[in-house]
């Protein structure tokens, strides 16, 4: 603080409070980060208070119920405060790289890589992504970086792929992530070429789930693509990467495109005049379909599935997400994505004049019903299916007979091939330049104040509380004594047997660095 902030004039008197008008930017936004940092401290700290009351009393009602005696009761809430006292030592524990053996890289993008890990205590194999502080820094990528941890962190679903942990160092930014054996759609539809309108009407209606789920939470993806479309080793799909995503007011809201959110795009004219062909000849096909997991993984990415809207950058909400979904439906029945070109420019130019632009082949044959879905997704927003809402979509015809809420819980369309929790066949292989393990920093008691770098990612470390289960999954072993040998996070609420007990809906405890 500068030090004309406490001098004033004679009539004024002494002013104690620091005129934070006069601090510099860097020194605003650290006192921000700061402010928020112990706010946050102390909400979850009282969460933390009232989850503990609300596991007690969801125990001493199920002992009601099953009516045991009042010294047995008595073992039992001791038990619980001895493994209450447990976990809150667990979580005060800082998780970092160093609990993590490297294992295979298993995905490589503009802003870092994905690897898989596991943890060193417990064993549990994880999805790592890593991100270098610098690289977001400079490229613009801090508010989606925040972004991407937020939504990870609020929307529990299990559609959306589960968050763990995130932790950062001096360089780099972490996030401990499930790992999905099964791969990407994709690589489905690279292996298969086309899908057939069973399957890929399941994982048409497993993504609206998706998609929806996050929606809910007034955030838009804005890069649906098949590379984020994940399936677990049962063949069921999740949404994954959102390194892209945008919260906003509200559903009804729309956001305008900043410059950074897309920095490899060129502007774009709604029309130049110039002829667009509609289909690429057969041998250009081939050598896209070749190309297509490099371009994924280059700095310029696909623009494939984006919608006209965020193209001509203008105002733009939730029903984006909506179209890049149709450009999808329609690879997967065509075998490619409907404005496909070598050339970004010229696929662009397509996406824009998507009225002449967006024709069928007459190989492979589609039904009426899923063009007509396809056209509807594929369309001016005003028309566009799910602008209204997402029961919009899944009233259309070709989606009768979609059991929607048991869709999880049935057989998936396609069960991935997984030999074990390590097995990688389902991903893209990656030379290592490296040991991943050599590459790791290592952070001393030197760092002892905080960078300009660093205080943009104050807040980012989370940890999941793991023992806050649904109905059946898993509980609170009540009657055993305390473990022999200190407990993973994981392992330390074992099954509850007071049966059929259900503990609350669960939370997520956010601990802050």
């Amino acid at each position: 603080m500068k030090m004309e902030a406490a001098i004033t004039r004679p009539d004024q008197g002494f002013n104690l409070e620091p005129d934070i008008s006069v601090s510099s930017p860097v020194t605003r936004q650290k006192a921000a980060a700061a402010k928020q940092l112990i706010e946050n401290h102390y909400k979850n700290y009282l969460q933390g208070l009232q989850d503990r009351k609300e596991r007690r009393r969801a125990l001493q009602r199920r002992a009601a119920e099953e009516q045991v005696s009042s010294e047995e009761e008595e073992q039992l809430l001791r038990n619980l405060e001895k493994k209450e006292t447990e976990y809150m030592r667990l979580q005060r524990h800082k998780i970092g790289i160093d609990d993590f053996e490297l294992l295979t890289l298993i995905g490589k993008g503009a802003f870092g890589e994905v690897r898989l890990c596991r943890a060193k205590t417990s064993g549990e194999v994880f999805a790592m992504k890593k991100l270098k502080k610098s690289d977001m820094l400079s490229r613009g990528q801090v508010e989606h970086v925040r972004s991407e941890r937020n939504l990870l962190v609020e929307v529990d679903s299990r559609c959306i792929v589960k968050l763990f942990y995130s932790f950062q160092d001096a360089d780099y930014l972490y996030l401990i992530m499930e790992y999905l054996p099964g791969g990407d759609i994709m690589t489905l539809l690279m292996r298969e070429d086309i899908l057939s309108e069973d399957v890929a009407r399941f994982y048409m209606a497993e993504s609206i789930l998706a998609i929806h789920s996050i929606h809910q939470h007034n955030y838009i993806h804005r890069d649906i693509k098949p590379d984020n479309l994940i399936l677990d080793r049962n063949g069921h799909l999740k949404l994954s990467d959102f390194g892209l995503c945008k919260p906003i007011e509200s559903k009804f809201s729309s956001i305008l495109l900043n410059d950074e959110d897309y920095e490899n795009q060129g502007p774009i004219n709604d029309g130049d005049g110039q002829q667009v062909p509609w289909l690429m000849p057969k041998e250009k096909l081939q050598q896209w379909k070749r190309n297509r997991r490099a371009l994924a993984f280059s700095t310029v990415g696909t623009l494939d599935y984006m919608a006209p809207e965020v193209l001509l950058k203008k105002g733009y909400g939730m029903e984006c997400d909506w179209w890049s979904l149709g450009a999808i439906m329609y690879e997967m029945l065509i075998g490619y994505p409907p404005f496909c070109s070598d050339d970004p420019r010229m696929t662009c130019r397509k996406i824009i004049n998507w009225r002449t632009c967006l024709k069928f082949p007459e190989e492979p044959k589609v039904s009426k019903e899923a063009r007509d879905l396809i056209c509807n997704l594929l369309c001016d927003v005003e028309s566009r299916l799910g602008t209204g809402g997402v029961e919009e979509i899944k009233a259309h015809p070709w989606f009768k007979g979609v059991k929607w809420d048991m869709l999880y819980e049935m057989e998936a369309a396609y069960k991935p091939i997984v030999t074990g929790e390590l097995d990688t066949q389902n991903f893209e292989k990656f030379p290592e330049v490296e040991d991943p393990q050599s590459a790791v920093p290592r952070v001393g008691p030197w760092r002892k104040m905080l960078t300009s770098k660093d205080s943009n990612f104050i807040g980012y470390t989370f940890k999941k509380s793991d023992m806050l289960k649904s109905v059946g999954t898993s509980g609170i072993d009540m009657r055993s004594n305390g473990p022999s040998k200190p407990p993973s996070l994981v392992s330390l609420f074992g099954h509850m047997d007071l049966k059929g007990t259900a503990l609350p809906e669960e939370h997520e405890q956010e601990h802050k660095s």
